[in-house]
Parts: C-alpha cells; structure tokens; sequence
C-alpha cells in the first residue's frame, strides 16, 4: 500500500501486514509530522511498523521512537544556548587574540626601526629623509663627530682657535673613517667666512669606538660665529 504524508506530501510504500483494521500512528521521516494511518485488513499487529519509501522518495532512515522506527531521518543536534554563547565567545576572543598579535608586531618592527636607524640608513640611504621628519637623528655613513667643542687662546701674541671632538662608529660593524675633515667658520647670517680640512689619526673605527681630534686656526675671522665640522664632499 502507498502511504502519503498530509503535511508534505512525501510518499512511502509499506507492507499492509503491517497495519490492522483499526490503523496505526506513523511519522513521516521527511518533515516528522504524526498521522493515523487506517489499515485496509485485519492483521495482527506487530510491534514496530515498517514501511519502504516510494523509489522517488527520498529514502527513511530508523527512528528510535517504538512507533516510528524506520521512518524517521535524524539531522545534527541543535547547538544550546550556552553552547552558541560559548562559540561566540570563543570567536571574539580569537580576533582579539589576533589583533593582540598584529599590535605586537607593530610594535616590535617600530622599536627595530628607531634602535637599528643607523644601520637602515647606511643600507638604504632615502630612510634618513623619513627619520629626520621624525626627529631622529641618523648619519648614513655610520660615522659620525661627537663632543665637538672650540675655544680661542693667545699663542705668540696672536689668536689661535682650538677646535676639538671625537669621531665615534655608532655602527654595528668596523668602519672605515674619512680621510678629510672640513671645519667651517660662518658669521651670524650663516655666511660663510672661512674653512680649513684636517686629516683624521685613524683608519677605521670598530663599533662603539671613538678617536679624539684637535685642530689649530691661527687668526680665525673676528666676526665668526658659529662653526660646522663634517666630512669633506671628497672624504
């Protein structure tokens, strides 16, 4: 006999033996609605009725309710409300994990790039433009003049002007030095009024190292002012 769900319309083929007179509750495996099925003779009833779908119905699968087993199709069990919060918060946490972990990334090549500016600089020469904008200071040659300092005093009856300072490696490898010094003397309009070059006692300096330096100008400018010591263009 074909048996047809009112809810859904499903079709299934059963065995009449399997129904009495009087019919019997069944659940359709599709939508698991309940209908009473009467039967088309007297038959005894067996314990559990069982029924086969039409070929072009999809397929029962057992139910483990004692009227309905054999029919009904089980899906995955809904999630409860303590397990979808659970989810829930087990997805926040993981972007803000990853977001910790992006932030400490940040930081991490932030601080690599202001304490090795030195060494990006002398590798990549354009960074010193972007660090001065920032306020760091970098020397691209990794070679760089440090306690620079002047005073004047009296040698035979004439002014002499002592320029003195240290050149210090601030690299993380050995260095070789310029070879030529420029001291420049400039007035108060930064006009310059006159400038001599010296050459350094060292070779290469190792990192950290410092080698001091002293230079002599007899007679400097009287109007000058202020005074610059860098590397000359050709050191």
């Amino acid at each position: 006999m074909i048996l047809t769900c009112p809810a859904c319309g499903t079709r299934y083929q059963a065995d009449e033996a399997n129904f009495p007179p009087d019919g019997r509750k069944v659940r359709c495996a599709k939508c698991t609605h309940v209908w009473h099925q009467q039967g088309p003779v007297a038959t005894s009833e067996p314990d559990v009725a069982r029924i086969a779908p039409d070929p072009e119905a999809d397929p029962p699968q057992p139910e483990p309710e004692p009227v309905l087993s054999g029919i009904r199709t089980f899906g995955p069990k809904a999630p409860s409300p303590a397990e979808r919060t659970k989810v829930a918060w087990a997805a926040i946490l993981g972007v803000a994990a990853g977001w910790v972990a992006l932030i400490a990334v940040v930081l991490v090549i932030g601080y690599a790039a202001v304490k090795y500016r030195q060494e990006i600089a002398m590798i990549w020469p354009q960074s010193a433009g972007v660090y001065s904008r920032l306020g760091l200071k970098v020397n691209n040659r990794g070679i760089d003049f440090t306690h620079v300092d002047y005073h004047r005093e009296s040698e035979d009856g004439r002014v002499v002007l002592a320029v003195t300072g240290a050149i210090v490696n601030d690299a993380n490898r050995e260095l070789p030095v310029p070879q030529s010094v420029r001291v420049t003397l400039s007035d108060a309009n930064n006009h310059e009024l006159y400038h001599w070059n010296f050459t350094p006692s060292v070779l290469t300096l190792k990192p950290g190292q410092t080698s001091a330096f002293l230079t002599r100008l007899a007679s400097p400018p009287a109007t000058a002012t202020h005074l610059e010591v860098r590397f000359a263009p050709n050191g």
